[in-house]
């Protein structure tokens, strides 16, 4: 990937430091790493909710860690030295959820997905037949309005209206629960698959940080791993194939608002993917935001409000419209991940996440929760 992997601009992201059991809260200085934790600030989600995060983070003094090349450099699984820093999910006890269905691409995929009821092998056949009986440019409809009700009463009288349809272009939004706070894995850790799935995939995405009180602070950049036979076989299977040990990806930081990074910025941005096999295997793809049919604040209004409130917070994946079609393995059968290969997510104003693909069964387990971070913060005196 040409970008770099951390941008520029006000960063805040989390680091596991050689013998200390609670995560360091880290910014980037001058190229160079800074550890801010400080008493009553020793979470993301506390600087988050503070009444001026970005002055916070501006202002605050830390420890030099080293070089921010050094700390992305040791967190890939290559060459990982457990007695130098390396980088943890961006954030800690913030609610993990994902929109989906929120671009057209997007869209027909889960209709593909559905209809073929996890069978890769009609899924070319289907996606041919559905955009004939379509006829209608669905990037050009707003969700939720008359001209949408039209579409949507079309597609039932010709018998190929779906769920998805509903929620790509129907009133309300799909939201869903990717993770639970603390389960999120950062630049260069190992994403899970789980060992069920055999037709799967990466979704690059913007992930949008929010406060209790549904402010927009800043973004990162976000891998919803998605396995789609699992989901294709029934919508109520969302759980399973969506939330997986290891299976939600952050980072590499947030970076946080300001003059020259604002939520105009993550409208226009331009989301660059690349997978790269063990066999040889490339491939290429990218999500334009601003083919999003849903805004994103009125994703976050989905989200949080009168109707739900997070205390905490939350990280809200704004989904993709990138769905991989470049057959793998034999003609007609699709794209789906093989064990090992790298994922990198990119764009200038966000950097790069990479992650590398395994099992959801061989993945470091999930073991540090809120619980533990609560407890290794009040013993070191900083809560």
């Amino acid at each position: 990937m040409s970008h770099k992997h951390f941008p520029d601009g006000v960063l805040l992201g989390r680091a596991r430091l050689a013998g200390q059991n609670h995560p360091a809260i880290i910014t980037i200085r001058d190229g160079q790493v800074l550890d801010i934790t400080a008493k009553g600030m020793a979470t993301v989600r506390d600087i988050a909710e503070s009444a001026d995060p970005i002055g916070y983070v501006r202002a605050a003094s830390g420890k030099d860690l080293g070089s921010a090349q050094a700390l992305l450099d040791n967190s890939l699984p290559t060459g990982r030295d457990a007695a130098k820093p390396s980088l943890l999910s961006p954030i800690d006890l913030q609610a993990v959820k994902a929109s989906g269905v929120t671009f057209v691409v997007s869209l027909l995929e889960r209709v593909i997905e559905e209809q073929a009821r996890g069978d890769k092998a009609r899924a070319e056949a289907l996606r041919v037949e559905i955009l004939a009986l379509i006829g209608t440019d669905l990037s050009q409809l707003v969700p939720g309005s008359d001209t949408a009700a039209q579409v949507k009463a079309a597609l039932v009288e010709r018998g190929v209206w779906s769920q998805y349809l509903e929620v790509g272009i129907g009133p309300d939004a799909e939201i869903f629960t990717k993770g639970q706070p603390m389960s999120s894995v950062g630049y260069g850790a190992d994403v899970g698959l789980h060992p069920i799935s055999s037709w799967n995939n990466p979704e690059p995405e913007v992930a949008l940080v929010v406060t209790s009180t549904g402010n927009i602070i800043g973004a990162t950049l976000g891998n919803d791993v998605n396995l789609r036979d699992v989901e294709g076989r029934s919508a109520l299977l969302l759980g399973k194939a969506k939330d997986n040990n290891a299976s939600a990806s952050l980072g590499p930081f947030i970076r946080l608002f300001d003059d020259e990074f604002t939520l105009d910025t993550v409208k226009q941005a331009e989301i660059a993917l690349r997978v790269e096999g063990e066999d040889g295997f490339v491939l290429d793809g990218h999500s334009s935001m601003s083919q999003i049919s849903r805004t994103p604040e009125s994703l976050v209004a989905a989200t949080i409000g009168e109707h739900h409130q997070y205390p905490d917070g939350l990280v809200l994946y704004l989904g993709t419209m990138f769905a991989p079609v470049k057959d793998r393995g034999g003609a007609g059968m699709g794209f789906t991940h093989k064990i090992g290969d790298t994922v990198s997510i990119s764009t200038p104003s966000l950097g790069t996440l990479t992650n590398r693909v395994d099992l959801s069964t061989h993945c470091p387990p999930w073991t540090y929760g809120a619980s533990h971070l609560l407890r290794d913060l009040a013993r070191a005196d900083l809560l």
